[in-house]
């Protein structure tokens, strides 16, 4: 099922307008039309707003799923929902390649010891 319909569906079997959607998801109610045609296209952040809306998983909202690869689909909804994980990824964003190297090497580290510690 295309985006467009799968969005459509959800709203329908809430019993809600897409004026109630878009006050719900602080999109426009033409930009819930729009989606609802087909006219525009989601963006991922567009997809995650709709998720939580509707407390669904956001592959639930695409045809085959955001992600092709069930395992980078597993990894982008782990960060979605995990607060850690958010605070880990948006703190990365700004590390040059070096400090990225090191904190990899840190958490490699972290990772052995737990797993010497596990024996």
């Amino acid at each position: 099922m295309a985006f467009k319909d799968k969005i459509k569906e959800l709203r329908v079997a809430r019993n809600m307008t897409q004026e109630e959607v878009a006050k719900g998801t602080g999109l426009s109610a033409s930009s819930i039309g729009m989606y609802e045609q087909g006219r525009r296209k989601p963006s991922f952040e567009v997809l995650e707003i709709f998720a939580d809306f509707f407390n669904v998983d956001m592959n639930t909202l695409t045809a085959q799923g955001y992600y092709i690869d069930p395992e980078t689909a597993a990894y982008a909804e782990e960060l979605r929902t995990n607060p850690e994980l958010k605070v880990l990824f948006s703190a990365s964003k700004d590390l040059t390649k070096e400090q990225m190297k090191e904190a990899y090497n840190y958490i490699k580290f972290l990772k052995s010891r737990e797993k010497n510690n596990d024996d």
